[in-house]
């Protein structure tokens, strides 16, 4: 008997020890999701709001997401469907997605749709809505009542992270596969209407003034004498963020925010330990805070949000507007590894993943309402996940080692340069429809995204992971050529290339004028041209064996390498110099 207790002690411990991990780690210099010490990347989609609210529905769904080649899913758990009555809590719906993403052979994140969903409070329980006395209001600045629970309130709070701390409790005993690899933590958080809650105890705690601990911790420019212990004392919001009684009362909030969600945070990881984040509505198209989710972790707040909310791991966009790069751009910061959870569902995003991949080392990519695309083999966003699946491993090596560079065109940015200092060498990439060859790029149809990773892997020698792209690399002191050749490579009288207008000032009639006064100005102060040409370009696997050798008129004759919008291609690219 001592021997069989003994064993089965054993037994527990070596499981304890096997069982798996989901950590957020550093893979070189980037922030990775490592499952059981293995690095990965989401390539996942977002479900609708309503798509987790039955056990068919959540079958049905995820069996389209592993069609469409995904390997997480985001999923909302509701906290009126867990806890329908106070204290009582239902987990059937949670159990059937760990279910279904095991059976479907996906990952997922939850999202925890409980106090605030994109700012209303319209996942809070019948209970809660009904009691408005114990679970009081935000109110706007002439006292109407929003339907958006109040952050001042501890009996709002204690509600919630009840709720929410039983959920992860519970998925801790049941998740021994790690299926879900993070949690989101309420949902675009942030005041509409006005900037910030006007209600007695919002308004209390804003007469208190600016707390000592974030005065203490962020850049703070309005300061008159900052780290000055006297200065620090009773500093009103207005003296230390702004005149602008918007900026003041959002700072307000997103403290008050922030400090709500960091509370419920590190009561998470006490009880299940995954990568915590919250996602944030843009403050796009010129909106005043009220007018868009106002203090949600938006990445001008970031500072409040780090600060009152240490064990949140990173704030994240949801993208719906145009200017993508920029966007992604914003949160991709040193301390704020990029996760996109949130974007327009389009033919696009696969794409648009490949530039977040390689420019920022983003931890993952994901459209909304996913359940709604196209789960067709041929679909241009089915082959492009499913690429980017197969590409993962090339995309993981290179990971936080500084190899790579992300590039994305649409029709309202057709092209950009990139300076390869470690080979002295300018890249200037653009979109393939900036060629003239393809009818599609000047016939009227919607030119499709073009995005790649390119990775330089040793002195002159580049790998181009991409779709619908062309790419030409030019030494520093090489002289651009403004000549228009055809696709023979023959010159096209006088004619220019769509991507580079003709010039027509005082001083350069034509491409030809400008090339014979380049020619003048060389022979007058002679300089060593030194050139960067194509040795060899293979279209290659993942394992860098090559498919096929590309040459010819395939490069332009040696001018450039390029994808079409119709693949998802390698390129395998070797360059040299010569003068």
């Amino acid at each position: 008997m001592r021997k069989t207790i003994i064993g089965i002690i054993l037994l527990t411990a070596i499981s304890l020890l096997c069982r798996s991990e989901v950590t957020l780690q550093p893979l070189g210099n980037a922030p990775t999701i490592h499952v059981d010490g293995k690095p990965m990347l989401i390539i996942g989609g977002e479900l609708g709001n309503s798509c987790a609210s039955s056990e068919p529905d959540i079958a049905g769904t995820f069996a389209k997401c592993a069609r469409m080649n995904l390997n997480t899913v985001l999923v909302p758990v509701y906290w009126d469907l867990i806890e329908p009555k106070e204290g009582k809590f239902d987990f059937t719906l949670p159990d059937a997605i760990l279910r279904e993403a095991k059976a479907n052979g996906i990952k997922v994140v939850l999202l925890w749709f409980g106090a605030w969903k994109n700012s209303m409070s319209c996942y809070a329980p019948e209970w809660v809505k009904k009691d408005w006395k114990r679970f009081p209001r935000a109110k706007t600045s002439t006292g109407k009542p929003l339907e958006i629970l109040s952050t001042f309130d501890e009996n709002v709070f204690r509600a919630d992270s009840t709720a929410f701390i039983n959920l992860l409790t519970h998925l801790d005993h049941v998740d021994k596969d790690n299926t879900v690899l993070m949690v989101q933590v309420e949902n675009e958080i942030g005041m509409l209407e006005d900037a910030r809650d006007h209600s007695k105890q919002a308004n209390a705690a804003f007469n208190t003034g600016v707390p000592k601990e974030l005065i203490q911790n962020i850049p703070l420019p309005n300061m008159a004498v900052p780290g000055n212990s006297t200065a620090e004392k009773n500093l009103t919001w207005d003296k230390v963020f702004g005149e602008s009684s918007s900026e003041a009362d959002e700072a307000f909030m997103a403290w008050h925010y922030g400090r709500y969600v960091g509370r419920l945070a590190e009561a998470a990881k006490k009880v299940f330990k995954r990568p915590l984040y919250v996602n944030a509505a843009m403050n796009s198209r010129g909106r005043k805070p009220g007018e868009y989710p106002s203090a949600g972790p938006l990445a001008h707040l970031k500072d409040i949000w780090k600060t009152a909310a240490p064990d949140v791991d990173l704030l994240a966009p949801d993208i719906y507007d145009s200017g993508f790069t920029g966007w992604a751009d914003k949160y991709a910061m040193p301390d704020n590894p990029l996760f996109i959870p949130e974007i327009r569902r389009s033919e696009d995003n696969p794409a648009q993943a490949l530039y977040a991949f390689g420019e920022h080392d983003a931890i993952g990519f994901s459209p909304f309402s996913i359940e709604n695309g196209s789960d067709e083999p041929d679909n241009r966003s089915v082959k492009g996940f499913a690429k980017l699946r197969e590409w993962e491993p090339l995309l993981t090596q290179w990971r936080g080692k500084d190899m790579t560079r992300g590039v994305y065109f649409d029709m309202d940015s057709i092209s950009t340069t990139l300076t390869m200092d470690a080979d002295s060498l300018h890249l200037t990439a653009s979109h393939f429809f900036t060629l003239p060859w393809d009818p599609r790029a000047t016939d009227g149809s919607r030119w499709p995204a073009g995005g790649a990773v390119i990775a330089r892997i040793a002195p002159l020698e580049y790998i181009i992971a991409g779709t619908g792209v062309v790419i030409k690399f030019e030494g520093h002191n090489e002289i651009a050529d403004k000549r228009t050749l055809g696709e023979d490579g023959f010159l096209a009288d006088g004619k220019t290339s769509p991507a580079e207008p003709s010039i027509t000032n005082s001083q350069t009639s034509s491409p030809i004028a400008d090339s014979q006064a380049t020619s003048k100005r060389l022979r007058e102060s002679p300089t060593t041209i030194e050139r960067i040409g194509i040795l060899s370009c293979d279209e290659v696997d993942t394992r860098m064996q090559r498919i096929r050798r590309l040459s010819g008129d395939e490069t332009h004759q040696g001018r450039h390498v390029r994808i079409s919008p119709d693949d998802f291609t390698i390129l395998h690219v070797k360059l040299y110099r010569y003068q």
